[in-house]
């Protein structure tokens, strides 16, 4: 018996996924690509595959498919089926979602370039204070707000600020001190907080000015 033959007899024999020659799910006449899905699958499956250091015959072996199917998979010429994507994801140890990575790429970014963003009025913005927004995304009850905040006169009016969620600050420029709740913060150039926005929270004292930090709340 050839080793072709013998391959094929194997597989036969093992419920396996069926030899090339043989119809197979979803496959196209023409060998080509059966749609975007499948494109995705198949650079999903060789990227996890040559990550985990496998050969196709080891993934084979895993997954209880023919090295003929997984050479399917990963040149998109074949539709997998549930419980072969369920296989393929168990023998690579990843979640089946992630072989569908890339499938769906419509999705809302915002960019801001250096210097622009939507300038939002606060309390506090007439006294020199000004908090630019970053980005935001819409329908979304869930997304970040970064915004770039800066202290450029040094009044006495500080003003406090509570929201529900939590927020991170990080500094940029100058120094000043940071109050959450009853504690203050000495913060200047590279230091962060991460606080409950639940809690009062507002420049205390400027020190250093003028004064530059990234807010970024989330719900």
């Amino acid at each position: 018996m050839t080793d072709h033959a013998a391959e094929q007899a194997a597989d036969s024999a093992s419920g396996q996924e069926e030899a090339p020659e043989a119809p197979h799910e979803g496959a196209r006449a023409d060998g080509q690509a059966a749609g975007r899905l499948e494109q995705v699958i198949a650079a999903q499956v060789r990227h996890y595959r040559t990550a985990a250091g496998l050969s196709s015959a080891e993934l084979a072996a895993r997954t209880g498919l023919s090295k003929a199917m997984i050479s399917r998979v990963e040149t998109a010429t074949t539709s997998c089926s549930l419980t072969t994507l369920q296989r393929l994801a168990d023998g690579l140890k990843v979640p089946v979602t992630a072989l569908f990575r890339g499938a769906d790429t419509d999705r809302d970014a915002t960019f801001t370039k250096s210097g622009q963003g939507s300038l939002t009025v606060r309390s506090g913005t007439q006294h020199g204070h000004e908090y630019r927004v970053l980005g935001t995304l819409k329908g979304r009850t869930d997304a970040l707000e970064p915004t770039l905040v800066t202290l450029t006169d040094a009044s006495d009016v500080f003003p406090l600020f509570q929201h529900p969620g939590t927020e991170f600050i990080y500094m940029l420029a100058g120094r000043m001190v940071y109050g959450h709740g009853s504690y203050e913060y000495a913060m200047e150039p590279g230091d962060s907080l991460l606080l409950d926005g639940e809690g009062p929270h507002g420049p205390l004292e400027l020190l250093d000015l003028p004064i530059t930090f990234l807010a970024i709340s989330a719900k």
